[in-house]
């Protein structure tokens, strides 16, 4: 029996835990948006045609803010295609995703859905193929009253209430040789400084996120982040952060180490911006948004299965369509302890992506939808996570990987509310053998009343949850606590996430 000891101190705090960082993302990619939220010809569609089911798995999940409408797709996109009525909106080539979008869902449609899952809209421009004045245009439409052409457009639309977003990307990954407008640090700087200025004298109060690397394993990383925000510090609130992962081959024991890397990611991002704010002698601090994180078996999309005849591009295919795992819900919880473990610099974060396209939540057109393996970790994080991340001390031993050198083998945060309410602490033992009996100081916290625990495991590392057995794999309640004096011991299986939640 492995053996770690966790020390929990409510006068150690790391900071705040925004719910921003709850958020999750919808691209016009695959069947995110059409057979996804959007399927009018179902039977559980509303009068917006939007599907029911979806929108009460996406309150069960526990999503805040949304990313729309890219990713890739927002580099080519025309954000005036899709307001106004249906019929007359054309039909366009995505070039990201070689597919053929309708525009039937547009930013007025998505708006809507957004208030339906009780959602806050983040909206991405197109720094790509576009520049300011369509950005300006864009927020003229959505956020003015009325009184100018692009406002009272809206209204003549039939919304006569402003959107009101707040929080705005400028492009999507313009470091990335794939993307649409593909600019070295230099130009998109220059682009985006200039941009964020213009937002901002339309309204001061906008939060504005510069696109950082598209990931850390980019050749440019590090000097990107660097130049861009030297030329764009004063106009822009935060800077995004993008990371994905998937095992090599069955190097499974590096896979769930992921957290790993994760980690170094930010801290090597905030040590850039805090070396920015250093040289600019700033009072401001630039936060991150970590506006694209998930497992995704990229290895499995090649590029060469694209269709290349754009006669043939299809509407909605079933693109990335992820089927995941219990060993892939365990490292996705790990990657949510990394975010909690950053809540005072990782202000947002988006869950890439919410429907379909490497999602938590899964569709058939015509039929169900479905919860994947890795809806759990999320939905029950955002549910029990408190107000403050906690600074915990945790001892325990390590196994090496290849990739991250030694690791320890649990990897855990603690959460709790500023007024002394429940405290949680989210565990994941990387055992692939083993469990481990954590015991948890909780002296500090002073006399604990109760303690309940959720686990998420299976003997098979490799269960998912399908259209034929959509509930192969679910949460378990974990019985082995042992409360005692200042002290709680509970059993973690291998290859498990676990919420442990002490009043």
């Amino acid at each position: 029996m492995i053996r770690a000891h966790l020390t929990i101190d409510p006068h150690f705090t790391i900071g705040p835990i925004n719910r921003r960082l709850f958020g999750s993302f919808v691209e016009h990619l695959g069947r995110c948006v059409y057979d996804g939220i959007y399927e009018p010809g179902h039977e559980k569609a509303d009068e917006d045609g939007f599907r029911t089911d979806v929108i009460e798995l996406v309150r069960e999940l526990g999503v805040s803010t949304i990313r729309y409408p890219g990713g890739n797709f927002v580099s080519g996109y025309r954000w005036e295609d899709g307001v106004g009525p249906r019929e007359e909106r054309p039909r366009r080539l995505d070039l990201a995703w070689h597919s053929t979008e309708t525009n039937q869902i547009g930013l007025d449609e998505f708006a809507t859905w957004t208030k339906k899952v009780e959602g806050e809209l983040m909206y991405a421009v197109n720094l790509g193929t576009r520049g300011i004045l369509e950005a300006l245009d864009v927020l003229e439409y959505a956020n003015l009253r009325s009184g100018t052409e692009w406002s009272d457009r809206r209204v003549a639309n039939g919304y006569a209430e402003p959107h009101d977003i707040r929080m705005w990307c400028l492009g999507n990954e313009m470091d990335g040789p794939w993307q649409l407008g593909h600019s070295t640090a230099h130009e998109y700087a220059q682009l985006a400084s200039k941009t964020a200025s213009a937002m901002k004298q339309i309204d001061p109060g906008l939060e504005l996120v510069v696109c950082g690397s598209s990931g850390a394993q980019m050749p440019t990383f590090g000097h990107w982040e660097h130049v861009v925000l030297s030329k764009t510090y004063d106009n822009v609130d935060l800077i995004s952060c993008h990371a994905y992962y998937e095992p090599k081959g069955d190097d499974y024991g590096s896979f769930l180490a992921s957290g790993v890397n994760m980690d170094r990611f930010i801290d090597a991002v905030v040590a850039t911006a805090d070396h920015v704010k250093a040289v600019r002698r700033s009072d401001k601090t630039i936060n991150i948004s970590f506006d694209e994180w998930n497992v995704w078996y990229q290895s499995r999309y090649n590029e060469v299965d694209k269709i290349t005849d754009v006669a043939e591009w299809p509407v909605a295919p079933r693109l990335l369509e992820d089927s995941y795992s219990v060993l892939d819900a365990v490292v996705f919880g790990s990657l949510m302890i990394s975010l909690i473990r950053h809540a005072d610099r990782v202000t947002a974060a988006s869950l890439a992506q919410l429907v379909n396209v490497i999602a938590p939540i899964m569709t058939e057109p015509g039929g169900p939808a479905w919860r994947q393996t890795t809806f759990y970790p999320f939905s029950l994080t955002s549910r029990l996570a408190r107000q403050v991340a906690l600074e915990l001390k945790l001892d325990c031993p390590t196994y090496a990987t290849e990739e991250y050198g030694d690791v320890p083998i649990v990897d855990a945060i603690a959460t709790r509310d500023e007024d002394g309410g429940p405290t949680t602490v989210f565990a994941v033992n990387r055992s692939l053998t083993d469990e481990v009996t954590l015991e948890v100081d909780t002296a500090a916290l002073g006399a604990v009343a109760g303690a309940e625990a959720v686990s998420l495991f299976d003997d098979d590392i490799h269960a998912a949850n399908t259209l034929g057995d959509p509930e192969r794999v679910t949460p378990r309640a974990n019985t082995s606590i042992e409360v005692g004096e200042g002290t709680i011991r509970i059993t973690l299986p291998p290859v498990s996430w676990t919420a442990l939640t002490l009043d």
